[in-house]
């Protein structure tokens, strides 16, 4: 396989967001939603929940029932950037792998852009990206809806056909190949799905 155009997502892709990012990005939605509704904290975590199971994202949740809420503030206040640099777990052999992999590299992610620059320079790996498409540059249409998608490959200038997709997360994959893009699923076990043309277990596989 050698693509032109490679397509990746940034938590649990690039990096181990559940060591870390996650956990403090929950707690600083939970924290948002209590200030801003007027919540109990455990009213507002399970909310967050909530939205994220019905939706797929808080923030559509937060847009279709708050939606005098701004959710620009919400992205921002939710991705503490000093508190998520504090401790950053990159996938092994992350640098090499993306360094000896041929073709553009691109990043695609339902975080904002201020996070995915952060994340990028802090793995030391921004200048190995020829773009970002984040939630705030896709008219805050998060993966897996197809919107996204689109909007993606129109900020980036390219052909559906002419990628690969790199994602932990099944369902953006069912999207994307449903779009025509190629696909591959990095996940701990090597079970396949119809939506995944490829399953690794390890990022570094990619150039194996």
């Amino acid at each position: 396989m050698q693509p032109k155009y490679w397509i990746f997502d940034l938590d649990n892709t690039l990096h181990d967001a559940s060591k870390h990012a996650f956990p403090v990005i929950d707690a600083a939605m939970t924290n948002w939603l209590q200030n801003n509704l007027e919540l109990s904290h455990t009213d507002a975590n399970a909310i967050r929940q909530a939205y994220w199971r019905r939706y797929g994202a808080t923030m559509l949740g937060l847009r279709k029932h708050h939606p005098h809420l701004s959710p620009h503030h919400f992205l921002q206040a939710c991705h503490p950037l000093a508190q998520l640099r504090t401790a950053i777990h990159p996938m092994p052999r992350l640098k090499i792998t993306l360094a000896q992999l041929p073709g553009q590299k691109y990043l695609f992610t339902n975080g904002p852009l201020a996070y995915a620059e952060m994340m990028l320079n802090e793995l030391g790996i921004a200048h190995l990206f020829t773009d970002i498409a984040a939630i705030d540059t896709v008219k805050l249409q998060p993966k897996p809806f197809s919107g996204s998608f689109r909007a993606m490959l129109k900020q980036f200038g390219l052909q559906a056909r002419d990628t690969v997709m790199v994602e932990d997360s099944i369902d953006n994959l069912i999207t994307a190949k449903r779009l025509g893009m190629c696909t591959i699923w990095l996940r701990p076990s090597n079970r396949n799905h119809p939506a995944a043309d490829r399953v690794i277990q390890h990022l570094h596989q990619l150039i194996q």
